[in-house]
């Protein structure tokens, strides 16, 4: 993980400057793994961020907005033990994944009492411990007894002893040829990267690359096969993490990939990733991680609720086609009917030649060219006339049948086109907001039960969909998802506004807004592009997209959200795969 025991070093720092001093105010835990110490000073208030959560786990400063729900046992505890107290000095033993909150706290009697709040970052092993004067624990987010570890207990009442130290060297207190000597001892050849990270105790995969990237000027450096100038490359950049590392000199780094997503950041510069990546310093180590790991949850909130409302989609569309391929089965089998009314026609034609009793008969079908004889089973039981009036009874329900059939299947199909929409809303959904529209969408609908709120409660405002401005000028509309199609297409729009979709293929409405003015070929073609990329097929080469003007365009009475008909229209093709002229706007 790439918040290391160099980097943890930076943190506290960065925090003990801050908070040294300043005594604990409020206490909260906004969910299961995460604390948040809310402490004031003579002339600034703060909060502390402590998070044992597994993908996330963190100690810094933070702004984000605290959320208070009912606080468990744990943070009662705290609350009892810490809100008044001062924090006299945060300590980190060596460069181990571990900080040290020393608190002087007031007892139940008046006394003034030592209290330590160990937080250990150590990724799904995180933990946050409250340690008493004596050393014992009082008690521990996670508790560990002897089922989960044989090596260290974390349960009340027992002494607080740190993990088992791994046989590292500490940049702290050791040489740099310790480090060398350390590094040519290793049994096997490996890369440089993997033997400063079993050699060095307090640095994370990114920075053990970095210093590999730099010594091997870009290249791959194997500890068994090193040349002279690059272990002098070696040396020289280990010698300037260690001082990094003493004088608590780095710099806080973030690394942004191509989708504009973080993906890791460091206590120095990166530049192994040349230009695939972005790297920019920020003002602080907190700050930064506040907004590394908001981006990340967020992320994180997106999948889990957007693989919530796949599964309630895919099994509806599973049903649906289910139920349609069943239904269509028994259409096929409507489909002799007229076989029924003409064996019912030549029995009431020929009533004197047919006898009670018959099991079949052979009679001459004048419908028939070549006047073949057909072949009628009979109800021995019922006369030639109820047997007649049998194979009408059941032409009719057959015909019945088949038209109930046929809306039926209709109205399963247009219900499985949308849900299909649904889905490429999800494909386009960006932030929490836009799930939180596409779940309101399938609630008004009745596929998901609404949440629990004041009757009669207001729907929130939609967002605005996206916006794009051609290379010539002309501004391009996208729906973010049906709703937002809807409101867009029906009621934003201009009459004379062009009108954009892909042809049988869920995507989003795209207009193209003509401000009275006649639209270029160039805007044509970009805005078609568009409504391409955002669409089942911007994967595909050439996408048949239908577009006209928007009074041409209309919504049948009772049709779902994003479902409209339209007519006078031309199709072109297209292909979403090439860049876009037209231009995001914010």
């Amino acid at each position: 993980m790439a918040l290391d025991g160099v980097f943890l070093r930076h943190l506290k720092e960065e925090i003990g400057t801050s908070l040294l001093g300043t005594r604990v105010d409020r206490v909260f835990q906004p969910n299961r793994d995460e604390l948040i110490l809310a402490f004031r000073g003579f002339s600034a208030a703060y909060k502390l961020l402590i998070s044992a959560r597994a993908n996330s786990a963190r100690v810094n400063l933070t702004t984000i907005p605290v959320e208070n729900p009912q606080p468990p046992m744990l943070c009662m505890l705290l609350r009892k033990k810490l809100q008044g107290a001062k924090l006299l000095e945060i300590t980190q033993p060596d460069l181990e994944r571990a900080l040290m909150l020393k608190f002087d706290s007031v007892n139940e009697l008046g006394d003034h009492v030592e209290l330590t709040l160990a937080v250990e970052i150590m990724g799904r092993y995180s933990n946050i411990i409250l340690v008493d004067e004596n050393g014992k624990i009082i008690d521990a987010l996670k508790r560990v007894d002897a089922e989960m570890s044989s090596e260290r207990l974390v349960l009340p009442g027992l002494l607080y002893r740190l993990p088992p130290p791994q046989d590292k060297l500490s940049m702290l207190t050791c040489t740099v040829e310790e480090i060398m000597a350390r590094i040519d001892a290793l049994p096997r050849d490996m890369e440089l990267s993997k033997a400063l990270m079993t050699v060095l105790q307090g640095i994370s995969p990114i920075i053990a690359r970095e210093v590999e990237n730099s010594a091997g000027l870009g290249h791959e450096v194997y500890v068994k096969s090193m040349t002279p100038p690059q272990r002098r490359r070696t040396e020289m950049y280990v010698t300037t993490l260690m001082e990094t590392a003493k004088n608590v000199s780095g710099t806080p780094h973030i690394v942004i990939d191509p989708q504009n997503k973080p993906k890791d950041f460091a206590f120095m510069d990166i530049r192994q990733y040349g230009s695939a990546m972005t790297v920019s310093e920020k003002k602080s180590f907190s700050e930064m991680l506040d907004a590394f790991y908001a981006e990340r949850d967020q992320i994180e909130r997106m999948r889990v609720k957007s693989q919530d409302l796949l599964r309630l989609l895919a099994n509806h569309a599973d049903r649906l086609s289910r139920k349609i391929a069943n239904q269509q089965a028994e259409l096929s089998a409507c489909a002799e009917r007229d076989t029924l009314r003409i064996k019912g026609d030549l029995l009431s034609a020929n009533m004197y030649a047919v006898q009670k009793g018959e099991t079949f008969v052979k009679l001459q079908n004048f419908y028939d060219e070549n006047l073949a004889e057909l072949e009628i089973a009979l109800d021995p039981a019922l006369t030639p006339q109820q047997n007649a009036q049998k194979y009408y009874k059941n032409y009719r329900k057959a015909k019945t049948a088949e038209e109930k059939l046929t809306e039926q299947i209709g109205l399963a199909q247009t219900e499985l086109t949308y849900i299909d929409s649904v889905f490429e809303s999800l494909a386009l959904a960006e932030n929490e907001r836009d799930l939180n529209e596409i779940r309101a969408e399938l609630a008004e609908q009745g596929y998901v039960r609404r949440r629990a709120g004041k009757k009669n409660q207001k729907q929130p405002a939609l967002s605005a969909p996206l916006k794009f401005k051609t290379s010539d000028g002309f501004t391009v509309l996208v729906g973010r998802n049906n709703r937002q199609n809807d409101k867009l297409t029906m009621k934003d729009a201009n009459n004379n506004d062009i009108w954009f979709h892909t042809k049988n293929i869920p995507g989003s409405h795209t207009v193209l807004v003509t401000d009275g003015k006649a639209p270029t070929e160039t805007a044509m073609e970009e805005a078609a592009v568009l409504a391409a990329q955002h669409s089942r097929a911007k994967d595909s080469a050439q996408v048949p997209v239908d577009y006209t003007q928007i009074r041409y365009v209309s919504k049948p009475q009772g049709a779902k959200p994003g479902m409209v008909i339209y007519v006078q229209y031309k199709t072109v093709y297209v292909d979403p795969t090439t860049e876009s002229k037209a231009k995001q706007q914010s």
